[in-house]
């Protein structure tokens, strides 16, 4: 189709960008802690770090791993919330010429068991508070090195010394576990200290992330993101973020966790590129406790799910916060609600901003310009090099205005799934990458979603494949069938809801949740079960979501 969006692009932003711009994402690092050395790189409960410390404690990171017996390509995880530490694991695993590979800490052992053994992972450094959950399959995994660190060991002293003692035995945050081979983060730091780092090699063909998405056949796959994937869509977010951004000037707020690809790229590596600093929150649901961390620091960006701007909306000590300093406010992972939306431009006088993305797309694929004068329901302009095609049924592009399946193609789409290539050649269509969102396309080249292809549920801005739960659903011994779907919720956009053809008349709906509970993480949790004596299903017997999902 005619790139109609390029005739809205501001006069500043260039229609291309050279996706080998710098060699890695380890370019990108090594350039910016040079040149922004004294700057504040990452604020965390109250302890800052400039760039140069920053670049102290990843390379002893890095030399630590080459020391370790670990090998460049080797997969490394991240399993902890928003600290210090996480940038310190992430760029020192990069450094190190290894792939990263981020764990949501509160995955269940069936989950971390999955993604550990599927991403052939040898180390992983996680926080003590969930290492209960390592400690329960770590002998069935690929994990040879366990690095353990607590919330407060980046703090210094006495901080760290009140901190840890308060989460572990005041709040009592810290589950008992068995890892007697593990080896404390910071002792890794120190031992790094007194070896060698070698710089290695690394090329844009490398994959630097293993980014787990949901997967339909219930389990969820890797995506392979190469550095040139991630330095691609750093320098397209960059070529619209820059009509407004200063480099050396702004400051950050990292909300969502840095295990999603969405604050990974838009915030960590972004605004690292630019010498800026990160405000990292570690427990954004702690809604006073964020609003009140806010109010300490001049944040000129905030970036976050729709599901977070409502419950700041709805935090009474944020209204009386400054917003003088914000530039603007970015929404992804979900669909910004138009209420939302319009209660944040009453409130600081900002349009919030709507992107989307995918992350088997780095993952950003489109964004509203930051000079938008008001919230539009679009999911903006594609960045730059960045080409979308909308498809009927039969793959034949729809007519101006028309609604289709939304086709990506572009240097941050990924190289593929790991170890699967019949789920890569379906998704990757002569290059294109089939999204599964139905969207329309207006006269000013802005896209707008009207629907969704596929049966994924989008819950505050983390997809749940319906496979999934369905299949620890049936694990029940009283349940014979069921079906997954997405019902709108007005502060998550979707919650699971699950149908279900059950054995046992006695089986309730608290004890299928317990169920499920027990086997996935919280946001994968049906909030709704109902019993129905059969299913919907098509004349060769596939139960037929669609048909429930769109019961009045």
């Amino acid at each position: 189709m005619e790139k109609s969006w390029l005739k809205s692009y501001d006069s500043r932003v260039p229609q291309t960008i050279n996706p080998d711009n710098y060699s890695s994402v380890v370019d990108i690092f090594e350039q910016s802690v040079k040149t922004y050395a004294d700057s504040i790189s990452y604020i965390n409960l109250g302890k800052s770090i400039t760039f140069s410390e920053l670049e102290k404690h990843v390379t002893h990171f890095a030399a630590y791993l080459q020391n370790s017996g670990l090998k460049k390509g080797d997969a490394v995880a991240i399993m902890m919330p928003n600290l210090l530490q996480y940038p310190v694991a992430l760029f020192g695993i990069l450094r190190a010429g290894m792939v990263v590979v981020n764990v949501n800490p509160q995955y269940t052992a069936r989950e971390l068991k999955h993604q550990i053994n599927d991403s052939n992972a040898k180390a992983i450094i996680i926080v003590e508070n969930f290492a209960c959950t390592l400690s329960e399959v770590i002998e069935d995994t690929s994990i040879e090195t366990v690095l353990l660190t607590r919330i407060g060991d980046m703090l210094g002293v006495p901080k760290k010394w009140l901190t840890n003692f308060v989460v572990k035995y005041v709040k009592k945050m810290v589950p008992s576990y068995s890892l007697p081979k593990a080896i404390p983060f910071m002792d890794a730091l120190k031992q790094g200290a007194n070896q060698t780092y070698s710089r290695p090699e690394i090329n844009g063909d490398d994959i630097a992330f293993l980014q787990y998405t949901g997967g339909t056949t219930g389990v969820s796959k890797g995506a392979m993101l190469t550095h040139r994937n991630m330095v691609a869509n750093l320098e397209q977010a960059s070529a619209i973020l820059n009509t407004v951004t200063e480099a050396n000037k702004e400051l950050v707020v990292t909300a969502l966790p840095l295990y999603h690809i969405f604050a990974l790229q838009a915030n960590c590596l972004l605004f690292l590129k630019l010498g800026c600093a990160n405000l990292l929150i570690t427990n954004p649901r702690d809604m006073a406790g964020f609003v009140s961390e806010l109010g300490k620091y001049p944040f000129t960006v905030l970036t976050g799910v729709n599901t977070l701007f409502n419950g700041l909306l709805n935090t009474p000590s944020f209204t009386e916060l400054d917003f003088s300093n914000v530039k603007f406010s970015l929404g992804g992972g979900m669909a910004v609600q138009r209420a939302v939306a319009e209660r944040w431009y009453k409130l600081t006088g900002h349009v919030l901003l709507e992107g989307y993305g995918l992350t088997e797309c780095s993952p950003i694929v489109s964004v509203n310009p930051p000079q938008l004068e008001q919230y539009n329901g679009s999911i903006g302009l594609p960045l730059p090099s960045t080409d979308i095609r909308l498809v009927d049924d039969d793959g034949v592009d729809v007519k101006e205005g028309e609604p289709g399946e939304m086709l990506v193609k572009g240097p941050q789409v990924m190289l593929g799934y790991l170890n699967r290539p019949e789920a890569t050649e379906e998704i990757m269509k002569d290059g294109w990458l089939a999204t599964g969102d139905i969207a329309r396309c207006d006269e000013n080249g802005y896209f707008y979603i009207v629907d969704r292809k596929k049966d994924m549920i989008l819950v505050s801005g983390f997809n749940v494949f319906p496979n999934e739960i369905e299949e620890v659903a049936v694990m029940h011994e009283d349940i014979v069938e069921v079906a997954a779907v997405g019902i709108p919720h007005e502060a998550s956009g979707e919650v699971v809801k699950l149908f279900a053809v059950r054995r046992n008349d006695n089986l309730s709906e608290q004890d299928v949740i317990d169920h499920c509970r027990k086997h996935l993480t919280g946001y994968k949790v049906p909030k709704k079960v109902e019993f129905r004596d059969e299913l919907p299903k098509s004349n060769v017997g596939k139960i037929l979501r669609r048909e429930l999902r769109d019961e009045k």
